[in-house]
């Protein structure tokens, strides 16, 4: 197990420090390709064999938790040279107090503290290994072409490409070890490290806005990273450890959680809702969208976002059953229909894709605050297949920006007959994040069932999660709808020259949508059922709603997926078929009542003094209801009172 780890954990950082000074483009590529092969085959042996402790006291003769108290310190020392250069003093006076928190906790504190098992990982870390690792590596290969293309578009004389790939691997390395260890020091450690990556990632084209948008994803999340320091001195003192399993285990014996023992916990709750990016904190991952695609894919699917709602589903059983619990599950239902509506404003491609993301985060959060065994079933696998398509939707944005020169959704009509393997990988992961029997929406009925039998479920909680739904479909109906109107199905497309690296990656990040929806109950009767079942048995829960083996992982759950792949295959089938048949000149002009008028080739109609005015198709996207600029400030309000209410309460 060792071995594993190793290769999952700290061989992403001896990687990164090789591509840091790997000059050589051929070489750099060999170098990430197999590293990316030897982390996913050892995430993937990892998450075979399932849960496991490892006791680990030195790594090269040093003592770990020593190392680790330092890498924390000079971490954070770093960070604070950072808010001196920005002449930040948000940054700098929340960092100062991280790092007083940090020497009380290592020089004060400490001589309480009970030793911690270095790696205790359950079936949810090991869910979260692999999506790190196999997702994550797939992105980074796409790297490799995508950023050859943005660096000759910039036209940059020295490449940046080994920084930019050496910070992707610690970025990969940090996360991996952020779900293996087991100590809420080493935790923090790679917490911040993923909170330093995303600034650098994000402002890596060095321009104005990029800096910017970095500099709002550092102070957000450092302030996340406050919040974490503080429930860490919380808990130490109260509990005298700072071993997850053991604080969990403390915490589920009690029999009554006083207000003193669940205010750490808030704590962790709003460090997790910084790192997700839930409102208010939303604008830092909307923002991120200025730097290279694999960034935003990285962010968004595999990485960064993911720590926070991981660190929720960590600590859930330590506030189950509490006011605390029902509180959460409002903030994260709220967000998911607030970002919803947000997202049907956009024509902005990628914006779509970060706030879709956001609200997805919110349904695994309010998921989370039902805290009852269905509903932690519901989250682990929006997370499972939210990772996949999402990571995958965002490369398809990507490559085609690289080759339109746009990510607006209505610049995308007639995408086929231009790029079509990349319009209908797009158009596949837009129907698995919205149709039967893709894994994403029976991850949402798995939610909406959980939510709507919970006992402590309450009405606007039901309502927000049903609304949100119906405007997911909604944005993603309609950009489905752009993709397919090409009119020009029954010609033969002239296809680009993308690189072998954009290509395959997208090929197989939609192969894995289709296929691990395709065996979605063998994935829930396998890795996603014992992950939940693990934590419920560990610490003695009452899995309220839960009943190993039944619905969507029973054997007869089988038929009725694979009935329905055959349904939307035959229907596919057909409709290709039947308007690869329509000629052009079936094509009916669009009807002004008789003025229809043509000039140059373009179709229009006669305004007033005769003028013509060419027609133009577009959807409707209801901006001036719901546009940012209308309805972003009464949301941030409203979450900001959420989170008076989660923490102030308890203070």
């Amino acid at each position: 197990m060792s071995i594993l780890v190793f290769c999952c954990v700290a061989l992403p950082f001896l990687v990164a420090l090789a591509l840091y000074f790997t000059q050589d483009g051929g070489l750099r590529k060999l170098l990430v390709s197999s590293s990316v092969v030897v982390m996913g085959l050892a995430a993937v042996a990892l998450g075979t064999n399932g849960a496991f402790h490892l006791h680990v006291e030195t790594f090269w003769g040093l003592p770990l938790d020593a190392m680790f108290g330092v890498l924390d310190i000079l971490l954070l020392v770093y960070i604070l040279g950072l808010g001196w250069k920005l002449n930040s003093r948000p940054v700098m006076g929340m960092t100062v107090l991280q790092l007083v928190g940090m020497l009380y906790l290592k020089f004060v504190l400490a001589d309480n503290a009970a030793p911690v098992t270095a790696f205790a990982p359950d079936g949810l870390s090991l869910i979260m290994v692999i999506i790190i690792s196999v997702v994550g590596g797939l992105i980074t290969i796409y790297g490799l072409g995508y950023m050859d293309l943005h660096e000759e578009h910039l036209k940059l004389r020295v490449s940046r490409q080994p920084r930019f790939f050496a910070i992707i691997f610690c970025f990969l390395g940090a996360m991996n070890g952020l779900v293996l260890c087991n100590s809420l020091s080493w935790m923090f450690f790679f917490w911040e490290v993923t909170t330093l990556c995303s600034f650098m990632l994000i402002g890596h084209d060095q321009t104005e806005e990029s800096k910017a948008n970095a500099y709002r994803a550092l102070w957000m999340n450092v302030l996340g990273g406050l919040a974490f320091v503080s429930a860490m001195l919380f808990v130490q003192k109260s509990l005298g450890t700072l071993s997850t399993e053991l604080v969990l285990q403390k915490m589920t014996a009690l029999e009554i959680k006083s207000t003193a023992m669940l205010l750490p916990f808030a704590f962790f709750c709003l460090a997790a809702f910084t790192k997700s990016a839930q409102v208010p904190f939303e604008s830092w991952l909307c923002g991120a969208m200025v730097a290279p695609t694999p960034v935003s894919a990285l962010l968004h699917s595999a990485t960064m976002v993911k720590a926070g709602t991981y660190l929720l589903l960590r600590m859930a059983p330590a506030f189950a059953g509490t006011t605390m619990s029902t509180i959460v599950a409002l903030f994260g239902a709220f967000t998911f229909v607030a970002t919803c509506i947000l997202a049907v404003s956009q024509s902005n491609a990628k914006k779509v894709l970060a706030y879709s993301t956001i609200a997805n985060l919110g349904l695994i959060i309010a998921c989370v605050g039902i805290n009852t065994a269905a509903s932690m079933m519901a989250a682990t696998t929006i997370i499972i297949y939210h990772s996949v398509s999402k990571g995958l939707l965002f490369m398809c944005v990507g490559a085609i920006e690289q080759r339109i020169g746009s990510r607006d959704i209505e610049d995308m009509r007639g995408l086929y007959s231009k790029m079509p393997r990349t319009a209908i990988i797009t158009f596949i992961g837009i129907l698995t994040m919205m149709l039967p029997p893709f894994g994403m929406l029976i991850g949402k009925w798995m939610a909406i069932e959980a939510i709507a039998r919970a006992t402590q479920a309450m009405t606007p909680i039901v309502f927000f999660v049903a609304l949100g739904s119906a405007f997911t479909v909604l944005f993603w109906a309609r950009w489905a709808g752009v993709l397919v109107s090409s009119t020009k199905l029954h010609e033969r497309p002239t296809p680009g020259h993308p690189k072998a690296s954009v290509i395959f990656s997208l090929r197989a990040l939609c192969g894995l949508a289709v296929f691990f929806s395709f065996i979605s109950p063998l994935v829930l009767k396998t890795f996603v059922e014992p992950s939940v079942a693990g934590i419920y048995a560990r610490f003695n829960l009452k899995a309220e709603g839960f009943i190993p083996g039944a619905t969507l992982t029973g054997t007869e759950s089988f038929f009725w997926i694979y009935f329905l792949f055959i349904l939307l295959g035959i229907g596919v089938w057909f409709a290709w078929r039947a308007a690869r048949k329509i000629p052009s000149s079936a094509h009916a002009r669009p009807y002004f009542s008789g003025l229809t008028a043509e000039q140059d080739g373009a179709v229009g109609f006669r305004g007033p003094m005769n003028a013509f005015e060419p027609v133009k198709v577009s959807n409707f996207y209801l901006s001036q209801y719901f546009g940012e600029s209308k309805i972003t400030r009464g949301i941030d309000i409203i979450s900001t009172a959420f989170l008076i209410v989660l923490v102030g309460g308890l203070l």
